[in-house]
């Protein structure tokens, strides 16, 4: 079942390129997960720690393949009307209300069960779709979903269709580019990582830090961004509640820009840290190791 993708993409490498041009830094281990993903028609499952660019690889390749992004956020408790689609029953309601009494009731009830009262929601949007090209369809953090969600998805990501009773089964004309990411906060069922491509994406090292605040956070004076970087990677060495990402140096490197640093020091730095640190435990664990830190960095 092919689709329509951009004819500029024929190698690993134009894969990489646009991601460059679009100021995200991976590797060639993410660009070829992609680049396979896209052309053999595979959902990509991206799994790692919260804050290493899972999200933002799929909204980056929506850029890159010029498509509309559907994203649905999972969450504890998603069900199908959340997810799938739900009928509009106020307006249904009120449709039947405004109706004459003269009028057949079973026309009118397959007359308010009709796409036109049909709330469509991301999976559905998704499947059912006329776009020049092939949405990406992002389903984020799948960890938080419960079991009975991961079970329709097997069904979903299999056949790229979905079943309304009163409709009748929706297959997709062309299915859209599937990302689905993971925290591993719990273990995703074998049975839908199977469906997929699998990719981690790993805390990257200081050299590659640099360049990603470098990239993301122009405004962050080079100097700065190196010793941030070497700030956080001192920092995911520690034994922290939770220890920051790559989202984390960004806002750092941002926060300090913004007071108009260049260079960091132990005052800048103590008065920012919950730029990188969200838990009073740890920004307590940290504060009395500030100064050996910012040593270190400077030296980095």
């Amino acid at each position: 079942m092919g689709t329509a993708r951009p004819t500029s993409i024929n190698e690993i490498g134009d894969v990489e390129a646009r991601l460059l041009e679009r100021h995200y830094i991976g590797d060639r281990a993410l660009a070829t997960a992609i680049f396979l993903a896209l052309k053999l028609d595979k959902p990509l499952f991206i799994e790692g720690e919260a804050g290493v660019g899972k999200t933002e690889a799929a909204k980056v390749m929506a850029e890159v393949l010029d498509a509309r992004l559907i994203r649905l956020q999972c969450y504890e408790g998603i069900d199908l009307a959340h997810a799938v689609y739900e009928w509009n029953y106020p307006r249904q309601l009120l449709h039947i209300r405004l109706l004459d009494e003269t009028q057949d009731r079973r026309a009118a009830e397959r007359e308010i069960f009709s796409p036109e009262f049909l709330l469509r929601r991301p999976l559905l949007d998704a499947i059912d779709n006329d776009d020049a090209v092939p949405p990406v369809l992002l389903i984020d953090e799948i960890d938080r979903s419960d079991e009975e969600f991961e079970a329709f998805l097997l069904e979903l990501l299999s056949d790229f269709q979905v079943s309304i009773p009163e409709l009748g089964t929706i297959k997709a004309k062309r299915p859209p580019f599937v990302v689905i990411t993971s925290n591993r906060t719990r273990e995703v069922h074998d049975a839908l990582k199977r469906r997929c491509l699998y990719h981690w994406i790993d805390y990257p090292n200081l050299e590659k830090e640099v360049e990603i605040v470098r990239a993301r956070a122009p405004e962050a004076a080079d100097g700065l961004a190196r010793e941030v970087a070497a700030l956080v990677q001192g920092l995911r060495g520690m034994d922290l509640y939770k220890v920051p990402g790559v989202a984390e140096t960004l806002d750092w490197a941002r926060s300090l820009a913004a007071l108009g640093a260049t260079r960091i020091d132990s005052s800048l730095v103590d008065a920012t840290l919950g730029a990188a640190l969200k838990y009073q435990e740890d920004l307590e664990r940290v504060r009395e190791k500030v100064p050996a830190m910012v040593e270190k960095a400077r030296g980095a």
